[in-house]
């Protein structure tokens, strides 16, 4: 069974940065895409950042782009989202979520989440 534990969401001050975590087990095929979604009160919910397990290629939402990297660590098992200069519009339930592909993550929808960390920007 696949699982996706999120950790490192809090308050932060406007112009602040986070590292989010996504420490993954169970996967049983070679390659995955593990992605951060998220979603605000309100609004629906958005992909952040993808990264492909296969070849390390990423993909950023233009609200992001600049400002967050994603990465991975093979030995750990875990993806990181470093977000930097973070924005009152950053506020939301971050999701790690993971399916086999980028059509699954992106078009279809992932089949793997977790349960989300809170990311709070304020002043």
């Amino acid at each position: 069974q696949l699982q996706l534990v999120e950790s490192g969401g809090g308050l932060v001050q406007p112009g602040g940065s986070l590292r989010l975590s996504c420490a993954y087990s169970g996967f049983t095929l070679d390659y995955y895409v593990i992605g951060w979604f998220r979603q605000a009160p309100g609004k629906e919910r958005e992909g952040v950042s993808y990264i492909s397990t296969r070849d390390g290629s990423t993909y950023y939402a233009d609200s992001v782009k600049g400002r967050f990297t994603i990465s991975r660590d093979s030995a750990k098992n875990t993806v990181y989202l470093q977000m930097n200069s973070l924005k009152p519009e950053d506020t939301a339930v971050y999701y790690c979520a993971a399916d086999k592909g980028i059509y699954e993550v992106v078009a279809k929808g992932p089949a793997y989440w977790g349960r989300g960390t809170q990311v709070t920007v304020s002043s």
